[in-house]
């Protein structure tokens, strides 16, 4: 009976039609049928299944309203869908009557909408709602209230169900197995997007649900609509594939890896067999293309996803894709990208990427091929991103084809490195990495550098020399990735190839970075050179130490074949390494990175053992061939890198090794005056090199000083003195004996005191026999004023004489040069005696009568007849400063004023490094002489320059000068200098080192370098009595003239320090332009007659139109991380925010130019200026440029737009007819050269009148182009709208004078005249 009333419910809440607002009685219809479904009684159910035969379309409506029920989060609508699914899956149920798709569709929002994600406080609002209601209604039907919640799994209230959506899903799948949907293609389209999204939207749910399981589910059912009962299976996989594309495109998720398991299985499976199907699958990569998304992450997975169910195609399909990918290679920027990052997966997957290969050809119809060119043609892209990301992948094709020999030499022809082409380096390829390597963008560089490295194992190292040139160019790159880089792919060049040039560019390119700002920079050079060249001398030296030189059975006594053997007999190229660490130009970078090493004991005994063993082997081969040993050099270099390395090895070196050497280069040193007059050539030529090998000898023994013993430690300090205190070293050995002295001093004594007594004791003895030695000299030249004008004959006593002189010349400045070299060691030396000999050489040119009165011998002008003698004293002079300050006090205006006359470069250079070192040690005395330190970056010599140049940079990055004054602007002109170094220094110091250190340096003295290179003093903030007395001075660094070289070196200048300028200061730099030079000039403050202002002005109209002042979107921020980072969410607002806010200034900025622009046009026509086209030219590009801020601005006057465009037309008409006639008078002197025929009278007539018609028809043709182009540029200027002629304009009215009104504004006979006069303005519609 209980049942009987059940039914009796639900047969009159479904006629009843819904309980209206009041979900409740839904609640109840659900809760009944679900429990009228579970009884076992037939006869009830059949009874029910009658009854709603006549009842279906209200039946239908009710449960269509439940499943849209959005209460309790989407509850009742999934319990009403389970009921409904139960109902067509019971016995006998009446399927195609009470299956709707109406319903249907409602069935599938439900299940969307419960797993829709949602809010903690909608769940919670929804929970006190249900309170409420289970309070109305009682506790007799609990349950029913809250179906679907019996199992108890919900953690809390308004919680997720796993098991009821498991039930529903399952169920569904069930239905679909009879249900057929081939008759409602909008049910099954709804059924595959539902299905599609749940992986999706149960992310949020994945605690709770078996997210397995779940996958299972949906494949089941999708897999199932795949069959011929739905319709047609190619359309339903197209749809399937299509509503998959969101997943398959998302990041890595599990629902990814279910949509592409899916379309690579199932639907691959089923392809096999139709034909149809077959298609759909081969087009879905290419939809997935066209939705790829462009940000750099997002496309990536897209790429992946494509790969993958490319794998899974068979042959001709994945032929025919990459045929569809070399396609997208010439498509928009979008597929291109997408194309460049498929072809290094394609060919890396698919594998046998040059599988048909042609016998005569090679490659030709290897489909790895095509996408290699494809490739390679995109490196040299419009889009900078695409280059970067088409280089990156190139170098990834390299990489792993080189593995395999066939690909190696397959791809060694691709990329045209052929024959004996290889061994030279030279490919296709090659031009383009030259490009690329220097490219204007830094992800570019950043890429090909890439390249490079790869491309390094493919040719075992052997590149273009430019190539490597390039890449030691770019370790100076402003960016440090870029330097990175570069020292990667040269390091990788030079592990694997020890060829010479490749050495030579290593060691002058990396080691230097050594002194780079960036701490991971210098560490990583450390690194290479670590394993590059000590690791490579070590192995050197090993292989040397397991056996001995073993001697050719037909070898020769010639010094050539003795070469070839020694460099035989050392590995890896050693000998040149060996040879360019002594380069003056890589040695000081050696030194800074072997103490760097020696510091943090990273330097090993083994490399201290190996170049000893290549110094004795040397040694040993020389003698094996009876060569006489007073010629034997060591190795280049090893010396040196040995007496870098000792200061942290002493325990490494023997003595028995340095004392057999020293004698060695000792006596050679003795019999270097005795050999034969034949052999005069070859000592002189290895006379430089024992100086040199004996200099790093001493700072060897002085570095191992400490290990010696007592006694052979003694008899070396003896000897040396001795050798001091003979005058007839080298300069260089001077040092080194002094230094080793004192090391040895210190050795010898027992107690700190002990030594400074015996340094103190030697040091005057030394200095006292010094200053012995120059005054006899100073008196022998004061009193024997010889004559060298007529030349003495060999043997003569005239030349035994010369002979002794110059003895005793050389004596007396190896003397002065002992005296600086032990007063730096020594600095408390008492100096009395030789600061006044060392006064008379370097005054002895003076004509100061009473000096002369005072020392005698101050007669002699020293300068002229002992040059030598004169610059050494004053560099003596400068070092005996450095250790007296009173004295330096006195002496420094001396430096000055001889480094400001002094006609010899060795002595300026020399003097420049001494006002440096006092710059250090005095600031403040030596900063009023700064200006005349500066005069040097203009000197005649090119090493004073560049030596000049060096020195103040370090000067300014250590504080101790400041960037004011002329100092910035003097040096501006190195950047445009004759010598490519001292411009590439220039480069480098406002490119990288000003740009981080004074930002606002170019900014604030932009202007100022203006007037200052045009030698402008005609602006009244230049016309000052400091600029009128420094005029003549200040010349020197100008570039006056306004001819085409001097135009371009200025321009070269305003270029750079415009590109280390902020957006802001651009704007900002614009702004002072104008204000200080143009409106300066039309205010009369600059005169426009003057040569010089003319420059001054003719350089601002260029800086105002040349590209690099403008803005571009990405200027606002870092170089490096626009280039590589593609946008995002965050830097697109940022992006957006700053162009609105340039945008804003450049709109008030060009309000305040234009104006300023139309009363210089004024002024420079009054007084017929050749300005007035260089004005027009600027005009020009600005109205291009600021075209929207023009528009806005002159909307209210389209008067003065009208004539601004019209002077442009006159300007651009003037210049194309003059540039027209310059063709016709070309073509005429070459006719008139050509012979004269024969004509009559008629006949030249014809010709005069073809000419005048050709003339005029030029002229014609000219008017045309310029109005044309001044049309163009309105056009611009309005948007794209044309001009309409000034018939169609509104015009003032004119009110007639017998009106007898009040009239305004200019007469009116002028208004007419201005009107008659005013030509009309037609478009290109109009004609």
């Amino acid at each position: 009976m209980d049942e009987e009333l059940l039914l009796a419910r639900i047969i009159a809440g479904i006629e009843g039609g819904g309980g209206g607002d009041d979900e409740s009685h839904y609640h109840e219809l659900v809760a009944d049928l679900k429990f009228l479904l579970e009884t076992d009684d037939d006869e009830i159910l059949d009874r029910f299944y009658v009854s709603l035969s006549s009842t279906a379309s209200p039946f239908l409506r009710c449960f269509s309203a439940a499943m849209d029920s959005p209460v309790e989060s989407g509850r009742l609508a999934i319990s009403a869908s389970e009921a409904y699914l139960s109902l067509l899956l019971s016995t006998n149920c009446p399927v195609f009557t009470l299956f709707s798709p109406v319903a249907f569709l409602s069935l599938l929002g439900s299940i969307r909408r419960y797993l829709k994600p949602r809010h903690r406080e909608d769940s919670g609002a929804a929970s006190q709602g249900n309170k409420k209601k289970r309070g109305r209604g009682g506790g007799s039907r609990k349950n029913a209230r809250n179906p679907g919640r019996e199992d108890g799994d919900e953690t809390e209230e308004g919680g997720l169900d796993a098991k009821l959506v498991f039930r529903v899903l399952e169920r569904l799948g069930s239905v679909l197995g009879f249900v057929h949907l081939d008759r409602f293609p909008d049910s099954l389209k709804s059924l595959v997007q539902t299905v599609s999204e749940i992986p999706l939207l149960a992310l949020e749910h994945s605690g709770v649900l078996n997210y397995d399981r779940l996958m299972e589910m949906c494949g089941r059912i999708l897999g199932g609509v795949l069959s011929s009962d739905h319709g047609d299976v190619s359309l339903t996989a197209a749809e399937i594939s299509k509503s998959l594309t969101p997943l398959l495109l998302m990041g890595k998720h599990q629902a990814r890896s279910f949509a592409l398991g899916f379309v690579s299985r199932k639907i691959m499976g089923l392809a096999k067999d139709n034909s149809e199907l077959k298609k759909v699958v081969c087009n879905l990569p290419k939809f997935l293309v066209h939705k790829a998304p462009e940000k750099a992450e997002p496309r990536g997975f897209a790429v992946e996803a494509i790969l993958e169910i490319v794998k899974a195609m068979e042959v001709e399909d994945q032929s025919e894709f990459v045929d569809f990918v070399m396609k997208m290679g010439q498509g928009k920027s979008n597929l291109r990208i997408l194309a460049v990052d498929l072809i290094p997966l394609l060919m890396s997957s698919l594998g046998n990427s040059f599988g048909s290969i042609s016998s005569e050809d090679g490659v030709e119809d290897s489909w790895g091929l095509g996408c290699l060119n494809a490739l390679v043609q995109r490196c040299s892209d419009s889009s900078a991103l695409i280059r970067a990301r088409a280089l990156s992948n190139l170098a990834q094709v390299v990489g792993f084809l080189s593995g395999d020999e066939r690909s190696r030499s397959i791809l060694k022809q691709a990329l045209g490195f052929t024959g004996c082409e290889t061994s030279e380096g030279k490919g296709r390829i090659t031009d383009l990495l030259k490009k690329r390597c220097v490219d204007e963008k830094a992800a570019t560089r950043r890429a090909a550098l890439l390249l490079v490295t790869k491309l390094t194992s493919l040719l075992g190292g052997c590149f273009d020399v430019s190539i490597l040139k390039t890449m030691g160019t770019s370790c100076s790159d402003p960016l440090i990735s870029i330097r990175k880089a570069a020292i990667s792919a040269l390091s990788e060049a030079f592990r694997i190839c020890t060829d010479e040039v490749v050495t030579t560019e290593w060691l002058h390119s990396v080691p230097r970075m050594v002194m780079d700002n960036e701490t991971s920079i210098q560490e990583e050079c450390e690194n290479v050179f670590h394993e590059l060249v000590l690791e490579r001398i070590s192995r050197a030296g090993n292989s040397l130490s397991q056996g001995s030189a073993s001697l050719p059975d037909n070898w020769s006594s010639s010094s050539k074949d003795l070469d070839r053997d020694i460099e035989a007999l050392f590995p890896e190229g050693v000998l040149v390494l060996l040879r360019e660490l002594c380069n003056s130009e890589v040695s000081p970078w050696v030194k800074k990175i072997c103490v760097s090493l020696g510091k943090k004991k990273q330097l090993k005994p083994r490399v201290a053992l190996a170049l000893q063993s290549i110094i004795k082997e040397s040694e040993s081969l020389w003698l094996n061939r009876s060569m006489p040993i007073n010629k034997w050099t060591a190795p280049a270099g090893a010396w040196f890198l040995l007496s870098e390395v000792s200061v942290f090895l002493p325990k490494s070196v023997e003595w028995e090794f340095l004392h057999h050497h020293w004698q060695l280069l000792d006596k050679n040193d003795l019999q270097e005056g005795t050999d034969g007059q034949g052999d005069e050539e070859g000592v002189e030529c290895n006379s430089s090199t024992w100086a040199g090998d004996r200099v790093f000898l001493l700072q060897t023994i002085s570095n191992v000083s400490l290990q010696l013993p007592p006694e052979p430690a003694a008899d070396l300090a003896d000897n040396l003195l001795k050798k001091i205190e003979k005058f007839n070293l080298h300069s260089a050995e001077v040092d080194a004996h002094v230094k080793a002295l004192k090391t040895l001093c210190v050795k010898k004594a027992r107690i700190p005191e002990e030594s400074d007594v015996l340094v103190k004791k030697w040091v005057e003895q030394v200095l006292s026999k010094a200053s012995k030695v120059t005054e006899k000299y100073i008196e022998g030249i004061s009193s024997n004023n010889l004559s060298f004008a007529t030349p003495a004959m060999l043997g003569s006593r005239r030349s035994k004489k010369l002979d002794s002189v110059s003895k005793k010349l050389s004596k007396a400045i190896t003397a002065v040069y002992t005296i600086g070299s032990c007063v730096i060691i020594y600095p408390s030396a008492d100096t009395t005696k030789i600061v006044p000999l060392l006064h008379t050489v370097i005054t002895s040119g003076s004509a100061d009568s009473k000096l002369k009165n005072k020392l005698p011998q101050a007669n002699a002008c020293l300068k002229q007849k002992a040059p030598p003698l004169y610059s050494q004293s004053w560099l003596t002079m400068a070092k005996i400063c450095l250790a007296d300050g009173k004295l330096a006090k006195r002496y420094i205006p001396l430096f000055a004023q001889e480094l400001e006359k002094s006609d010899c470069a060795a002595l300026r250079n020399n003097l420049v490094v001494a006002m440096t070192d006092f710059c250090v040690h005095y600031t403040a005395m030596i900063e009023c002489y700064i200006p005349k330190i500066t005069k040097r970056l203009r000197d005649p010599c090119e090493v004073v320059r560049r030596q000049t140049f060096i020195l103040l940079s370090r000067l300014l990055q250590r504080d101790y000068v400041k960037w004011r004054g002329v100092l910035f602007l003097r040096f501006l002109l190195s950047l445009v200098d004759e010598s490519e170094k001292i411009r590439r220094l220039a480069d480098f110091l406002f490119g990288n080192i000003l740009k981080v250190k004074a930002p606002l340096l170019a900014y604030n003295s932009f202007v100022e370098a203006i007037y200052v290179l045009n030698d402008c003093h005609a602006h009244n903030g230049h016309n000052n009595s400091d600029a009128k007395q420094s005029r003549t001075k200040d010349q020197a660094f100008s570039i006056r003239g306004n001819d085409e070289r001097a135009r371009s070196k200025r321009m070269q200048i305003y270029v750079t320090l415009l590109k280390q300028m902020a957006p802001e200061h651009l704007l900002a730099t614009f702004a002072k332009l104008c204000a200080e030079v143009l409106a300066a000039a039309s205010d009369g403050m600059l005169n426009i007659e003057d040569v010089t202002g003319q420059s001054v002005l003719q350089d601002a109209f260029q800086i105002l139109a040349c590209k690099e002042i403008r803005l571009s979107v990405s200027r606002g921020s870092s170089s490096e991380t626009v280039e590589m980072e593609e946008e995002g969410g965050d830097s697109n607002a940022a992006a957006a925010k700053g162009r609105a806010i340039t945008q804003a200034v450049r709109k008030g900025l060009i309000q305040n130019t234009i104006p300023i622009f139309i009363e210089l046009k004024r002024l420079l026509e009054s007084k017929n200026s050749p300005l007035t086209g260089s004005l027009m030219d600027c005009l020009r590009v600005l109205l291009k440029d600021y075209k929207n801020e023009i528009e806005e601005m002159l909307v209210a006057d389209k008067q003065l737009q009208k004539e601004l465009v019209y002077d442009m037309q006159k300007h651009e008409a003037a210049k194309a007819r003059s540039m027209a006639n310059q063709g016709v008078g070309c073509g005429t002197s070459h006719r008139s050269r050509e012979p004269e025929q024969p004509a009559t009278a008629a006949g030249r007539e014809e010709n005069v009148r073809d000419s005048g018609l050709e003339s005029r028809v030029v002229s014609a043709a000219a008017d045309a182009m310029a109005a044309k182009a001044a049309r163009s540029v309105l056009r611009e200027v309005n948007g794209g709208a044309a001009t309409p002629p000034l018939s169609a304009m509104s015009v003032p009215k004119l009110r007639s004078s017998l009106g007898g009104g009040k009239q305004s504004g200019r007469p009116s006979a002028d208004v007419l005249e201005s009107l008659r006069r005013r030509p009309t303005f037609m478009s290109d519609d109009d004609n």
